[in-house]
């Protein structure tokens, strides 16, 4: 499933994979501007290095690794995030959001625990086991680890996967983030005892273990509950997990370890998240009042720029732990707008868009240059992945013009093209006012205007953010989608493309595209599949509704001596939060 990240060009991350490297390793200096650097430690670069970085390996972790032996006893992380979502209901899609997911790891139940490279196996403190015991049907059973209860006491049984599977379906009025698999799901019934459940498929979906990431609680099972119920309210007494909420405003919101965890005790006392903009990040992480400078989609602030990056490297006892992120970004078109209901329109703003432009503004004084993404669904890094942009949609301002022209516009003498006597005006909305989304705003309004297309940037509140995307209010958008698992070549096809789904904000799809993003979860052989999707969505890509532009870099400056908590693929940064401490 993937998760929503509104507005995303903040200045959140930097990654300097391409910088020179000089080939041999030479040991650390007195100040740490001799020594070369050529494999990254896995709990990161001192921060009194000054030389060239390495590029991270996709396939290990950069979290500072430790068992739970080398981990002192208390203590607070407090985390910068960009804001904090007002529906706490995750599996909703208004709730499916970055902020939201990461809260959900501290003190809701999770299922699958996920290594680096997406392996996916049962978590034990929930699950016991869960297998295919019938293929035809196909029936998943899965064993529930018999201490789990939710904090109000009551034992977490097959009602809970019984209450999910109906939420999740999509169907009634109930509002889910994806309903892929759900759909597929004909009956959920009691197993030997209430501890185990049986899972019946009306057709086989594929791989099962994307479903029941999460669950929902019997007692939150109503559509009403489960649409509008955990807006403002955390809901303490249907979550489940190390960690409760102990208090929280759009301000902050503070874990403190729960007492009724059954699992590993949290290692931390209190774990604080920070509401704050990212110009002020900088300034809190100096000095001392947060305890990182995330990359992670959700975190506030960040070392994207030469003067950030600077920063960090000069400050004492920091760490600093490279990797690569589970973000793609993107620009969405909303289809409802009566400029951009015409195909012509958005497919020239796509010819329009430089991407080596686009991420120069966004890495400024760093040298990376990324390989452009092409899909929404699966990362470069990923086996199987496939560009699947449409050939017509690279780089090329005279195509633009050509595209405009054919579909009836002229130029005007103003530069801009127009029909019907009215300019073509786009607007492109933006949230907060720090450089790097200005500048891009500026940068995109450049690179329309040679198109002959006028842009109307439109400068919000961050506040503001989940308002306008859930009603639609705007033209172009720059947004992000992070994955919560590996497999978003059945979980995510739909959800982000699917034309009735509540997650595509683009607003767009046909029947024909619909029955295509549907396929890949019936099959079995994860090869075959993925190529089926990749066909699936090329198909959905040729609508234009929405435009991969930069698959995020994952560089986080930490305190030193914090454990497990850094880049390690999709072992997740939090996977495993009682785990989170300060080293001994």
């Amino acid at each position: 499933m993937r998760n929503r990240i509104a507005a995303r060009l903040t200045a959140l991350t930097a990654l300097v994979a391409s910088m020179a490297m000089v080939s041999a390793c030479g040991g650390a200096s007195t100040n740490g501007s001799q020594q070369t650097i050529t494999e990254e430690p896995s709990e990161g670069i001192p921060s009194t290095y000054q030389g060239a970085l390495p590029t991270p390996d996709p396939t290990k972790r950069y979290d500072n690794p430790q068992p739970r032996d080398n981990i002192k006893d208390g203590g607070t992380l407090r985390v910068p995030t960009s804001t904090i979502g007002e529906n706490w209901n995750f599996m909703n899609a208004d709730g499916n959001n970055a902020s939201i997911g990461r809260f959900w790891y501290y003190y809701q139940p999770h299922l699958w625990d996920y290594a680096v490279d997406g392996t996916p196996t049962p978590n034990p403190d929930y699950l016991v086991d869960a297998k295919v015991i019938s293929k035809d049907p196909q029936v998943v059973q899965y064993d529930i680890n018999p201490k789990a209860k939710w904090n109000d006491g009551t034992p977490i049984d097959w009602t809970a996967f019984e209450a999910t599977a109906k939420a999740m379906s999509g169907k009634g009025g109930y509002v889910a983030a994806t309903t892929a698999g759900y759909d597929q799901i004909s009956k959920v019934e009691k197993g030997d005892n209430d501890q185990q459940v049986k899972v019946t498929f009306s057709k086989p979906f594929y791989p099962y273990q994307t479903l029941f990431p999460n669950l929902v609680n019997p007692k939150a099972a109503d559509e009403k509950t489960f649409n509008q119920g955990w807006v403002n309210e955390p809901h303490n007494e249907w979550s489940a997990g190390p960690y409760v909420v102990d208090s929280h405003d759009e301000n902050k919101v503070v874990f403190k370890a729960n007492p009724k965890w059954w699992g590993n005790k949290p290692k931390l006392d209190t774990v604080e998240f920070i509401s704050m903009t990212d110009n002020a990040t900088i300034n809190a992480f100096r000095n001392g009042e947060v305890d990182l400078i995330g990359a992670n989609a959700s975190m506030g602030g960040g070392v994207a720029s030469q003067d950030k990056l600077k920063a960090v490297r000069g400050m004492k006892d920091v760490q600093l732990r490279i990797g690569y992120t589970l973000t793609t970004d993107f620009l969405i078109y909303n289809t409802k707008s009566s400029t951009l209901s015409d195909k012509a329109v958005r497919k020239a703003l796509t010819q329009a868009f430089d991407g080596n432009v686009w991420t120069q503004i966004r890495y400024q004084g760093i040298d990376w240059k990324p390989v452009e993404p092409g899909s929404l669904i699966l990362y470069p890094f990923q086996k199987g992945y496939a560009d699947n942009r449409p050939k017509e949609s690279a780089f090329s301002v005279d195509a633009a013009k050509k595209t405009l022209e054919d579909a009836g516009y002229t130029m005007g003498s103003d530069g801009y093209y127009q029909k019907d006597g009215k300019t073509l005006t786009v607007g492109y909305t933006m949230f907060g006012s720090d450089a790097i989304k200005t500048n891009s705003a500026k940068a995109y309004q450049s690179m329309m205007k040679k198109a002959g297309i006028k842009i109307d940037i439109k400068a919000e509140a961050s506040s503001k953010s989940s308002e306008i995307v859930q009603n639609g209010a705007y033209d172009v958008l720059p947004m992000a989608w992070g994955a919560s698992d590996p497999f978003g070549y059945a979980t995510s096809l739909y959800q982000i493309y699917g034309s009735d789904s509540p997650s595509n904000y683009s607003y767009i799809g046909d029947a024909a595209t619909d029955k295509l993003l549907n396929e890949p979860g019936n099959i079995e052989n994860m090869t075959d599949a993925i190529k089926v999707a990749n066909k699936a969505e090329a198909s959905a890509m040729a609508l234009y509704g929405q435009y991969p532009t930069v698959v995020e870099p994952d560089y986080t400056a930490v305190r030193k001596g914090l454990a497990n908590f850094g880049p390690c693929g999709f072992a997740s940064i939090e996977q495993h939060v009682e785990d989170i401490g300060w080293q001994k």
